[in-house]
């Protein structure tokens, strides 16, 4: 079937989804170009912002690909005080950002977790809860999710990396820590607790196929996700999956399938959120600008203070690492604006798909 059909359908299957992955050229910027048209359409040219805290990089776990990884022995482990993170909160509210992100390494021990209710509450007494809270602090109990959720946070991302089983005890360690169903129970939870879930996978990883993304897709939409943060794969040295690293697609080819993939979900779910991902802009200098233009509507500037930054490398050569908040700002609008697009300041922007199914179940 020809790539203008495809677009055309109501409800692409696995078949579609294979061919619109593996399209190049002018077929390529067809599919992009129609899910642009998609996302003007749904969400209009806005921009949404989530100051980026990453409040530690210590971490209970082994994941094979990345460089904060528990054994990692080169990484100097630090944690943010609470004084640093609300410093940082402050900052997204002056600079309008309208949300902020707190993203760290696994630990679901108790003076952890108390923590972070404590820090969620100081948050939502900023601007007199002005602030959006999205957290991506890994796997935890139903009733630590309970207990976030009642505090103020209202976003959590929790990427599956695969929906492949096979595939994801290829890129985790395969122990009672690293359990894929596990993982499916935690998203699960964090739908039922009332959260806006987001998942997302990485693109390019060695024994990936086009076969495991394309179930990603569907795997996204079966689980009616408020948002996805997916990005290109980019070795760490320092990680046992480095060892593989030989047999992934060049970092242009890993560009592509990202794009794709972003193309095409947005044209399976038009109205969810979608994270243009720093790894895009490390491995393309204008990564981040293709990617809103392929169909993304959420960006994450870095709020970290800068002394950090260098410590919370999960792939090398992170883009922004030296950038100061006030700087991104003025970059960043200048950049959404030279592409046609608004940031949309001191707005939460929550998923407009999550806002419809939450008015339909409760009118």
């Amino acid at each position: 079937m020809s790539i203008s059909r495809i677009l055309e359908k109501p409800c692409l299957d696995r078949g579609d989804l294979m061919q619109l992955l593996a399209v190049r050229g002018e077929a390529m910027q067809q599919l992009w170009k129609k899910a642009l048209a998609v996302k003007l359409e749904k969400l209009d040219n806005h921009i949404h912002l989530r100051g980026l805290i990453e409040l530690s990089n210590q971490c209970r776990k082994a994941c094979l690909y990345c460089g904060v990884r528990g054994p990692n022995r080169k990484v100097a482990r630090y944690r943010l005080t609470e004084e640093e993170v609300l410093a940082c909160a402050q900052t997204a509210w002056q600079l309008g950002y309208g949300s902020v992100a707190i993203q760290a390494g696994e630990r679901n021990d108790e003076p952890f977790t108390d923590s972070i209710t404590r820090l969620i509450e100081k948050i939502k007494a900023i601007g007199n809860g002005a602030l959006g809270i999205t957290l991506s602090l890994g796997e935890q109990s139903e009733a630590v999710y309970r207990r976030w959720f009642e505090a103020g946070a209202h976003r959590y991302l929790l990427r599956i990396e695969s929906s492949t089983e096979e595939l994801y005890y290829k890129i985790h360690p395969h122990d009672g820590l690293h359990d894929f169903h596990r993982r499916l129970d935690c998203i699960d939870a964090l739908m039922a607790t009332g959260y806006q879930t987001g998942t997302g996978v990485m693109i390019g990883l060695p024994f990936q196929t086009l076969e495991h993304l394309a179930d990603d897709l569907l795997f996204f939409r079966k689980k009616d996700v408020a948002m996805v943060g997916m990005g290109p794969y980019i070795p760490h040295p320092d990680t046992p999956l480095y060892a593989h690293a030989a047999q992934i697609p060049t970092a242009g080819e890993r560009m592509n399938l990202t794009l794709n993939m972003i193309a095409i979900l947005r044209l399976m779910m038009p109205e969810i959120n979608m994270v243009a991902a720093t790894a895009n802009q490390t491995i393309d200098p204008m990564g981040r600008e293709k990617a809103i233009l392929a169909g993304a509507n959420v960006i994450m500037p870095n709020l970290t203070p800068n002394r950090y930054r260098e410590e919370y490398l999960i792939y090398p050569d992170k883009a922004c690492v030296n950038d100061r908040p006030e700087e991104c700002f003025s970059c960043l609008e200048t950049r959404m604006k030279g592409i046609g697009h608004e940031i949309l300041y001191n707005a939460w922007g929550d998923s407009v798909a999550f806002t419809k199914k939450q008015t339909k179940n409760n009118p």
